[in-house]
C-alpha cells in the first residue's frame, strides 16, 4: 500500500496515514476519521466467526409424561357362556397431563372399545386439545377385573401432533356401574412417553 502525507496541518509535523482516502486531506479531522475507519475494519476482521444457522431436527427426543383421566359413558353387554361376557364400551371425559415432557396440558378424551372377558380389550381413542388438534391411539389390554392393565399406542395426530409416536398405559377403575349400562370411572397410574417427528425444514 502506498503511503500518503496528509498536508495542510498548520501546527506540528506532517502525519503519515496509510488510508488512500487521506491522499488529499486538508487537516486532522479527515485523518481522525481514517484512523477510526481502520480500527473498525480491524475489529470486524478479528471478531469471532458467525455460526451458521442450525437446521431443524428431523425428530424430537422422547418425552415422558403422567396424567389423570376421568370419564363417563355406557356399556352394552352380552353373555358368551357361563363365565364369559362381551361388551362394547364408549367413554368420554377429561384428561390432564403433567410433567415437562407432556405433549399438552388438557384434552377431551374419547374411547370406543370391544371387551371380551376371556381375551381382553381392543379399542381406539382420540384426544382433542383446546385448539382442536387431535392425537390418535389404539388400545389393548387384559380387560378383566383382576388384570385390567391397558396399553395405548400413539398413531399420530393432526396439527402440532402430526407425526406423534409413543406409548402409554393405565389401569381402569370403575366408580359407578348402573343397571341401565351407564358407567363412570377413572384411569389409575396413567403414564407414557411421546415423540413428535417433524419433516426437515428447508
Amino acid at each position: 500500500m502506498r503511503l500518503y502525507v496528509a498536508r495542510g496541518v498548520r501546527r506540528g509535523l506532517p502525519t503519515i496515514c496509510e488510508c488512500r482516502t487521506c491522499a488529499h486531506s486538508s487537516g486532522p479531522p479527515r485523518l481522525i476519521r481514517c484512523v477510526a475507519f481502520a480500527l473498525a475494519l480491524t475489529a470486524v476482521a478479528c471478531g469471532p466467526a458467525t455460526e451458521p444457522a442450525k437446521s431443524v431436527a428431523a425428530s424430537s427426543a422422547w418425552r415422558d409424561f403422567q396424567g389423570s383421566w376421568n370419564a363417563t359413558g355406557t356399556r352394552s353387554t352380552i353373555p358368551l357362556g357361563a363365565d364369559r361376557k362381551g361388551s362394547i364400551v364408549t367413554l368420554s371425559g377429561t384428561m390432564l397431563l403433567a410433567g415437562p415432557g407432556r405433549p399438552g396440558v388438557g384434552f377431551r378424551s374419547q374411547v370406543i372399545a370391544l371387551v371380551d372377558s376371556a381375551t381382553g380389550l381392543v379399542g381406539r381413542s382420540v384426544w382433542t386439545d383446546e385448539r382442536g388438534d387431535e392425537v390418535f391411539s389404539e388400545l389393548k389390554g387384559e380387560g378383566t377385573a383382576a388384570r385390567n392393565r391397558i396399553t395405548g399406542t400413539l398413531l399420530g395426530g393432526t396439527g402440532r401432533y402430526t407425526g406423534a409416536t409413543g406409548t402409554y398405559e393405565f389401569s381402569w377403575q370403575f366408580v359407578v356401574e348402573a343397571e341401565d349400562g351407564s358407567i363412570q370411572g377413572r384411569a389409575v397410574d396413567l403414564k407414557g412417553r411421546v415423540r413428535i417427528d417433524k419433516p426437515n425444514a428447508g
